[in-house]
């Protein structure tokens, strides 16, 4: 899937390998300068014009020169360093500012030692007016760009924060959800957005397609998430982006994009009630995005952990619902993916919304073929872990990890790290849901494992069968 919450990773030879040549040029001429300044044919060099012996001319300059390379550098780094809305966007931000407050720094040491007398020539208070304006330009320029990107640098370390407060869940929402820990975490903070949330981009768009954009609302699998609004019909929108500017291979971005539309064209044509509306896709400014329906509710995982849990006959009647949905989906051929509390919301008037039909899969597409796990970890399904080919079923055991995690306060696997988690469903039982709430009845135990049996054949064929269940059982507890 995410975000992370696998985070698709960037190629060495992009975004490391262009550092050698001006590092490999700096050290070059730093070595040089000292050495051809000692050498006896630097006395015959003259400058006119300076009053510089010819052993100075060649310190100062090759002292200016890596400290010109040195400013290229950082150049390409304001542009090479990957501008993922966090700790890297605020580096990207910063790194050119800083390194020319430095080069200034260093340039004034240099010419106050070894090109005094042209400083001498040039005037001393001359020389320090243009410093100090030097200093003061590039303070304000740092300061700026600290100001405004000082979001990316707090989204940065708030990550961790959640992950140590979730445990595996969030590192399993951190690396696609970030992918996606994002997508809940803004889904946490942000009741009110629509689906998947994630964190802040390092500039807003004014307009994609006929929406004008009028915010942020956070971070989604995909990508940014924004407020929008359809000017033409007064519509409030959610919209949701994905970068395709950092793709640099045209065949992968041919093909990211004909699966981006397709995906939105398939989840477009779901109409139901319990499903979230998408509404329009398309691409500009180097965005992919999808318009949907906005949403003014609470994610199902605001109850997933002790002492929120809801009664159970809501519990049931919420997960069966959403059942319902997932039965209209699959019927319509189309597979979720990426069932979670975070993408089932319960909006103001009590409607259950099932979100981000199609969207893991879209997202997984712009990542590596390393990195190409469709879904949130920790409600993955035995035959999505093995890679195989899923249907509505993997959906099915996916809502049993939330029916079980709705009941208990705590999904049915856990683990120390991703490998143990991703075994563990595979291959190891789920608690018996009895030992964790003996107060639930036999049925609920009978449910609960069938929707999560790991063999196909053994759990329930279509959706609608674990929603007639889940209703027969409302109705016994109601006799």
């Amino acid at each position: 899937m995410r975000r992370s919450r696998a985070v698709s990773q960037i190629p060495l030879s992009k975004s490391w390998t262009w550092i050698a040549p001006y590092t490999f040029a700096i050290l070059a001429v730093l070595l040089a300068g000292p050495l051809l300044s000692s050498m006896a044919v630097a006395q015959s060099v003259a400058v006119p014009y300076l009053a510089l012996s010819g052993p100075h001319v060649i310190r100062l300059g090759a002292d200016l020169l890596a400290l010109t390379i040195l400013w290229l550098l950082a150049f390409a780094a304001s542009q090479q360093i990957p501008d993922n809305g966090r700790g890297s966007s605020f580096l990207r931000s910063l790194v050119l500012p800083l390194t020319t407050l430095i080069v200034i720094l260093f340039a004034n040491k240099a010419l106050r030692t070894v090109g005094l007398p042209l400083v001498e020539q040039i005037g001393p208070a001359r020389f320090a007016s243009g410093y100090a304006i030097g200093l003061v330009g590039s303070g304000l320029w740092l300061t700026t760009a600290w100001l405004m990107n000082h979001r990316s640098l707090c989204r940065a370390f708030a990550l961790p924060l959640q992950t140590r407060r979730q445990g595996v869940q969030a590192l399993a929402e951190d690396e696609e959800e970030e992918q996606e820990a994002a997508e809940d975490s803004s889904d946490a903070k942000n009741p009110s957005a629509t689906s998947t949330i994630i964190t802040s981009p390092p500039s807003t768009p004014g307009m994609l397609g006929r929406y004008r954009v009028l915010k942020e609302l956070g971070r989604g699998a995909m990508g940014l998430v924004y407020l929008g609004k359809d000017p033409t019909i007064q519509r409030f929108v959610a919209i949701k982006t994905m970068r395709l500017d950092q793709i640099d291979n045209n065949d992968k971005l041919q093909d990211i994009k004909a699966r981006f539309f397709r995906e939105a064209e398939s989840t477009g044509r779901l109409s139901h009630p319990n499903i979230v509306t998408i509404y329009d896709a398309g691409e500009e400014h180097d965005l992919g995005y999808i318009a949907m329906e906005l949403i003014e509710g609470t994610p199902l995982k605001q109850w997933a952990r002790q002492p929120n849990l809801m009664p159970l006959n809501e519990v049931l009647l919420i997960v069966a619902t959403a059942a319902d949905a997932l039965d209209y989906a699959h019927q319509q051929g189309v597979v979720h993916r990426d069932i979670k509390p975070a993408n089932i919301m319960l909006t103001k008037d009590r409607i259950v919304k099932v979100m981000d039909f199609g969207i893991a899969k879209i997202a997984s597409s712009s990542k590596t073929q390393t990195n190409m796990v469709m879904g949130t970890p920790t409600y993955m399904s035995p035959e999505q872990i093995s890679g195989k080919k899923v249907d509505g079923r993997s959906d099915i055991f996916s809502l049993g990890v939330v029916l079980f995690e709705l009941l208990t306060g705590q999904p049915p696997f856990t683990a120390d790290n991703l490998s143990a988690l991703l075994f563990s469903i595979a291959h190891h039982p789920h608690p018996a849901i009895h030992t964790l709430r003996p107060d639930l009845p036999p049925m609920v135990q009978e449910i609960v494992d069938r929707a999560l049996h790991k063999e196909l054949p053994h759990r329930y064929r279509r959706a609608d069968e674990f929603a007639r269940e889940l209703r027969a059982c409302l109705q016994s507890l109601a006799a």
